[in-house]
Order: C-alpha cells, then sequence, then structure tokens
C-alpha cells in the first residue's frame, strides 16, 4: 500500500509539472502565439541564468535578430523592438506602470519617482520637481557656474596625476559624484571628492565591490528568499550569514546613510534660514533639490512629504546621478582614444578650439551654455549613448489588465518591454550599427533615425535628469578638449582591481580603465591599445 501511494503521489506530481511547465506555457497561455525559443517561455530561470552570466541583453538582442521585433523570453514576459511599441508602452499618456522589480531601489523603505508603479503617482510626485531639472534651469545660474567649476577641478585634478595618466573610472565618479550632491543637497551634503576628501571619495568604494551584482540578481530573481535572509537577527542572522549573496554593510549603504544625513543637515539648517553653496536664494528661494521638495512637507501641508519621503526621493536622484553620467563620459573618452576614431577626436577637438573668446569664462573655460551648443560635440555624445547606453538593459512594464501589443494578445500582469541596447543596434535603421559614427546623426536622415534614439527612455517616465546630465557631459568634454596638454590617446591599460566598468558592452570588461591624456608624456610601452597583462604582470600588481 505505502508504495502504491508513493507511486501515485509521484505519478500525481509529475502530471501537476507537465501541465504547469508545458501545458499551460506552451498550448494553453496566450503567448504561445509570440516566436521565441521554447526552453524561455517554459521557465524563467533560463533568462535568470543569463542574467547571472551578464548576458542577458545580449542574449534578447541576438535572440530578436533570429525570432524578429516580438520574442516571448520567459512563460509572462515579452521582449519587443519596434518604434510602434515603443510608443504603446512608454509613450505619453500610456497607462503601463513599472513592474516590481523596480521596488529594489526603494529607499528607507519608501518609494520614489524612480518606483512608483501608478503613472498617477509618479505624474504627481515628478509635477514637484521638472521645472528644477528644466532645461532652462540647468542651463541658467547658479547651475552653469557650479558645472564649470567642477569641470575646472576635474582639470586640475588629471594635471596633478602623474604623466597625466587617469585611472578614469575613479576620477570620473568623483565629478559626477561632487556635480549631483551639490545639485540635491547645496552646502547640507556637497562632496569634494575631486579635491582629494577621502570620506567622499569612499562613497563610490560600494560601487566597485563586484558582491553587488551578485545581489541585485538575487533582489530580482528571488526577492522574498533575499529580504528574508537581510532581516534575520541574532542567532538566525549569523547562522544566514554565508549564504548572503553580498556581506552586510549591502550595497549603497554608504551612500544611503551620507544621503540621510545630508537630508538631517538641510533640515537644522533650513530652521536657522541658511543658505546654500552655489545653489543660493534665488529670488527669495533655495534652489536646490532638497529645498524645492520642502514646502510639500508634511509641516507646511497637511497632505505632504514626510521626512523619509523626501529623504528616500533625494537619495534615490543622488543614486541615479552617479554611475549614469560617469559612465557615458568613461565610454565617450575610451572611443575617441582608439586609433580608427583620432579623426572624430580630432574634429570634436577643432570644433571646441575655435569657439570665441565670449564664449569662455573668467577663467578661460568653456561656458556651460556654450558647450551645450556645440554641435559635433552632441554627436559624439549622442552615438557614445546609443551604442554605450549607460543603461542597455529592458524597461519592464506592465498592466493589470488585458491588452493588445503589435496584433498579440497581452494577459493582465504580463511583463512588457524594450531595451536601448537592442533598439539601437537595429542595421536597417543604423548603417553600421557596431561602429562609433557621430556624422550620423548630422546627416540627411537624422530626422528618422532620431526617432529611435532611446538613451533616456521617453514618455512621462524619461530621465528627470537628462538636461543636468548633458550640461554636465557637454562641459568636461569641452573643457578637456580646449587644453592642448590633454586629450586621451590610444594609450590605454587594462588592470584587475574591483572595480566594474560596465555590464554587456562589446568593451572588454576589464576592471579599471586608464588613459593617458598627453601622448608625449605617455610611456612608449603602454601605447598598444588594451594592453593586456601577462601572469607574471598580474602576480606583481597584487603584490
Amino acid at each position: 500500500m505505502a508504495s502504491l501511494a508513493i507511486t501515485t503521489a509521484l505519478f500525481g506530481l509529475t502530471v501537476f509539472l507537465a501541465k504547469w511547465l508545458f501545458l499551460d506555457s506552451l498550448i494553453l497561455s496566450p503567448l504561445r502565439h509570440i516566436p521565441g525559443p521554447k526552453i524561455f517561455a517554459v521557465t524563467k530561470w533560463r533568462l535568470a541564468y543569463e542574467d547571472w552570466k551578464g548576458t542577458r541583453t545580449r542574449t534578447i538582442n541576438k535572440l530578436h535578430q533570429i525570432y524578429g521585433p516580438a520574442v516571448r523570453i520567459g512563460p509572462s514576459e515579452v521582449s519587443f523592438n519596434s518604434l510602434t511599441v515603443l510608443r504603446t508602452i512608454y509613450g505619453p499618456g500610456s497607462g503601463y506602470g513599472r513592474t516590481a522589480f523596480y521596488r529594489m531601489f526603494d529607499v528607507y523603505g519608501r518609494q520614489n519617482l524612480f518606483t512608483f508603479y501608478s503613472p498617477k503617482q509618479h505624474g504627481e510626485r515628478k509635477k514637484l520637481l521638472a521645472h528644477a531639472y528644466s532645461k532652462s534651469v540647468m542651463l541658467k545660474e547658479p547651475v552653469t557656474s557650479m558645472v564649470e567649476d567642477k569641470a575646472r577641478q576635474y582639470i586640475c585634478l588629471i594635471e596633478s596625476e602623474p604623466e597625466n595618466i587617469s585611472e578614469v573610472f575613479s576620477t570620473l565618479h568623483y565629478y559626477s559624484l561632487d556635480n549631483i550632491t551639490e545639485v540635491i543637497y547645496g552646502r547640507y551634503g556637497s562632496t569634494s571628492a575631486m579635491e582629494g576628501l577621502e570620506s567622499h571619495r569612499a562613497l563610490i568604494s560600494d560601487i566597485l565591490n563586484p558582491a553587488r551584482r551578485r545581489l541585485s540578481w538575487f533582489a530580482v530573481h528571488s526577492p522574498t528568499l533575499t529580504q528574508w535572509l537581510y532581516t534575520r537577527t541574532g542567532l538566525m542572522g549569523r547562522l544566514v550569514k554565508p549564504l548572503l549573496p553580498m556581506q552586510k554593510p549591502a550595497t549603497y549603504s554608504s551612500i544611503r546613510e551620507f544621503a540621510l544625513q545630508a537630508y538631517r543637515n538641510f533640515q537644522l539648517g533650513s530652521t536657522n534660514k541658511e543658505t546654500g553653496n552655489f545653489y543660493q536664494q534665488v529670488k527669495g528661494k533655495e534652489s536646490f533639490i532638497v529645498s524645492r521638495l520642502w514646502p510639500y512637507h508634511l509641516s507646511k501641508k497637511t497632505d505632504g512629504l514626510d521626512d523619509l519621503d523626501i529623504a528616500s526621493e533625494c537619495s534615490d536622484h543622488f543614486l541615479a546621478g552617479i554611475d549614469t553620467t560617469s559612465d557615458t563620459l568613461m565610454f565617450l573618452i575610451w572611443a575617441l582614444s582608439l586609433p580608427e576614431n583620432q579623426k572624430v577626436q580630432e574634429k570634436l577637438r577643432q570644433e571646441v578650439l575655435n569657439l570665441p573668446p565670449e564664449s569662455l569664462n573668467r577663467k578661460g573655460f568653456p561656458m556651460a551654455e556654450t558647450s551645450d551648443k556645440c554641435i559635433y560635440l552632441n554627436a559624439v555624445i549622442k552615438e557614445t549613448l546609443r551604442l554605450y547606453a549607460p543603461l542597455p538593459a529592458t524597461e519592464p512594464r506592465s498592466l493589470p489588465v488585458r491588452s493588445v501589443i503589435d496584433g498579440y494578445v497581452i494577459p493582465g500582469h504580463t511583463t512588457v518591454g524594450m531595451c536601448p541596447y537592442t533598439l539601437h543596434r537595429k542595421p536597417e535603421i543604423f548603417k553600421d550599427p557596431l561602429t562609433f559614427n557621430p556624422d550620423r546623426w548630422l546627416e540627411p536622415q537624422a530626422f528618422d533615425i532620431n526617432k529611435w534614439f532611446w538613451a533616456f527612455s521617453s514618455g512621462g517616465r524619461m530621465c528627470i535628469g537628462i538636461h543636468l546630465a548633458m550640461v554636465e557631459m557637454t562641459t568636461l568634454i569641452a573643457t578637456v578638449d580646449r587644453k592642448p596638454s590633454l586629450g586621451a590617446t590610444p594609450a590605454l591599460i587594462m588592470l584587475p582591481t574591483n572595480a566594474q566598468l560596465s555590464l554587456e558592452t562589446e568593451l572588454p570588461l576589464s576592471k579599471r580603465l586608464e588613459l593617458a591624456f598627453n601622448a608625449w608624456k605617455a610611456a612608449e610601452g603602454a601605447l598598444s591599445c588594451w594592453k593586456a597583462l601577462t601572469p607574471v604582470e598580474e602576480e606583481e600588481l597584487h603584490n
């Protein structure tokens, strides 16, 4: 009898698994008509495996090349790659909300502009901040003076380094860090990483920890388990410690602690009616971001934001403003340094060298407003963002109700999305898509291909910091390329450290990027591009 019961139970389990894995997914699912590899349709763990390897985005790109503009990449997930779908999912007025994936970006237990599912909630919060990040504000005082001064500090930092050889992963992160903290917190939390303050430089150490990626994987694919592991205390906490994807303190802990303290500093300062640094009072109002949110605080408005709401919003902007800008600048400088792109660098340099005297500030550096109008510089940045978007992966969305996308019936709560990486590599749109060619944005077809440019997303959820990012990038590159002693050369050396350059790009994924900014001072032995270290050299480096 016992063996019969076991056999019956195993048979029942087999039938259940067969129905769940195959019948429901491949035969009964409304998504069964969408092309794609069957193994991806059967289980989400097939794509999760690619995510673990760091090849998710490239795999999706390959699947689109095989199956076309619509690919089923999971039991309840579909990837699209067409302009019509882009407008449907992400266009103005779209009802598609951000999925639970984004909840791992909640800060202090509170949702923020980046993590709200509801377009209505997102729209209400965005109204409080849209003007503060508008182009008209970003291209006027006091922002322009601040960014110009940070660009000057970056030049001083590079020129202070031996042989003008800079480890640009760190130095560019210092640049974006110092900019974003001053924009958000003013004097209450502005950093001085470029000036050498070690406690501020240490804030990017979270970014360098390779375990950060492992923690992200668990947070996305096993959120309940991850939350349970990290909330254990006492004896149970000690028992599960070896199982943690990343040992405590977890990723971004130091940045979030710094951000919370900056908000507390502002609270105290606002009580004393202190003003900011560059962001001093404008028409009677402090103009850094945290001060823009303060009028909506509970103490000022009955249904307003509490302390953690404001602190979460500011911390999220803080985090978002570090990696994105610095990574784009790093890819841009790297691309310009390649021998095949020397004509591009020379053309760019000629544009900024020919700026009239009235386009320079009192210290002789390009003004931010002028840099923004440099046509070829903008084309170079745009091509960098096309080929090396700092956020290249899928931007997942969902609807709670049934919908139709591109002729396919999509059940409620199905995850749908598109990714810049794939969109920007369509050969029918971008000729020689893997070639770095800024001139494509200046040719007659530029109007048409611009419709496919999606580095900052689109619609109501479009990156709110786009104008700040562009001001930071145009000002820095114009400033660097006007210096006769600077300008990236082919003297790149890749060295293994704990920094992660980027995920899912065509770049060799080594851990450190050093650039010689002066060809005459660069050591002759370093003049090969992507010089690989021998095992002996690696051992010497670690010792």
